[in-house]
């Protein structure tokens, strides 16, 4: 068998194991597909890209399906991170051309341009269905929503769509990149002026490893911004690799050995710099970290292809003890980040 029917494989079963799961509540709260939220959102843009790496048209047809029956129901909350399956829909418009999807992709276009809180200079503020967060800017923001808004600007050539995903990729690098190292604050609140618990929260930064290259990818310009954005991205990888465990993995607190080790974070990772090799925009001997972050996950993978160590949803912690309580459950996030990194490994 070659390696990459083996990774196909792999990564058909830890897809399969998330789409045919219908247990609800307690342990499997975030490991099914049948609600509209951004670990379902994170899970559908993976699957997709499984599909266009494989041609494999099951995957193409699950996800029509999938949106059919969502896209039938009331709309649900509008807040930063129920707009991350939108991203994935402006994908599949663009693959088939279906004219029912635009309504969809519009009114949320419309909400996040005119309607999603800001902050002070007009940052897109974390606001979600349990909590305002007034003023302030998350990490996650920018894969949970600003990418889509990027999409949509350049698949329907908006231009007003595409300058705010610009400043938003900005804005956020200017307030949460540390300076001193290169990594990534979970958050910035104007109420303060200040990092919160200064946490370098692993998985928000694989939301910016992750999220960058997607940005430059889709951008597909090279203009001061781009240059920008990629040098960002460039500085936090190379402080990245300096704390990959001698296992692969990352950490829940990156620089912290006593916080467990996160399997979601280190696919994020893995995903963003093997995808950054292949792009050109990293030099090839940085393939070593990326190859040996996906071998760790690919060791949490369980026979039933459900993801192991992977932390449940984190909001914004005052102290880095919080980072630390945070339980480990399988998610739907887990699986689509992890089968999301494989597509680099076909």
């Amino acid at each position: 068998m070659s390696v990459n029917m083996e990774i196909l494989e792999l990564a058909d079963r830890v897809i399969g194991m998330l789409i045919h799961n219908k247990k609800k509540g307690g342990y499997y709260d975030h490991l099914h597909m049948d609600t509209w939220d951004w670990s379902i959102g994170v899970a559908l843009y993976g699957m997709y890209k499984v599909y266009k790496k494989t041609g494999d048209k099951k995957y193409l047809d699950y996800l029509i399906e999938w949106y059919d029956r969502q896209l039938a129901k009331p709309v649900s909350h509008m807040n930063i991170n129920t707009v991350c399956p939108i991203l994935t829909l402006c994908f599949l418009y663009e693959e088939t051309s279906n004219k029912k999807y635009l309504p969809h992709i519009q009114m949320w276009t419309d909400w996040v341009m005119n309607h999603l809180p800001r902050t002070q200079y007009g940052g897109m503020q974390h606001y979600t269905i349990t909590a305002p967060n007034e003023q302030e800017l998350w990490d996650d923001t920018l894969y949970m929503t600003v990418l889509f808004l990027l999409k949509a600007g350049k698949l329907f050539d908006n231009g007003d769509l595409i300058e705010e995903a610009k400043y938003q990729f900005l804005f956020h690098i200017k307030y949460l990149q540390d300076t001193k190292n290169g990594l990534f604050y979970h958050g910035w609140t104007f109420d303060g002026r200040h990092n919160f618990a200064n946490a370098y929260w692993g998985r928000g930064n694989s939301w910016i490893t992750s999220g960058a290259v997607e940005f430059i990818e889709i951008f597909a310009e090279d203009d001061a911004v781009a240059r920008f954005v990629k040098n960002a991205w460039l500085e936090q990888v190379m402080e990245l690799i300096k704390h990959q465990g001698e296992n692969g993995l990352f950490n829940t607190l990156l620089n912290d050995r006593s916080s467990d080790y996160e399997t979601s974070a280190t696919a994020g990772i893995a995903y963003g710099i093997l995808k950054g090799v292949r792009l050109g925009i990293l030099e090839k001997r940085y393939l070593e970290y990326g190859t040996k972050a996906a071998r760790a996950v690919i060791s949490k993978i369980e026979q039933s292809g459900m993801v192991g160590g992977v932390s449940y949803g984190t909001c914004m912690g005052n102290d880095l003890a919080y980072y630390k309580k945070i339980p480990m459950v399988p998610t739907a996030y887990g699986q689509g980040l992890t089968f999301m990194m494989l597509t680099e490994l076909i």
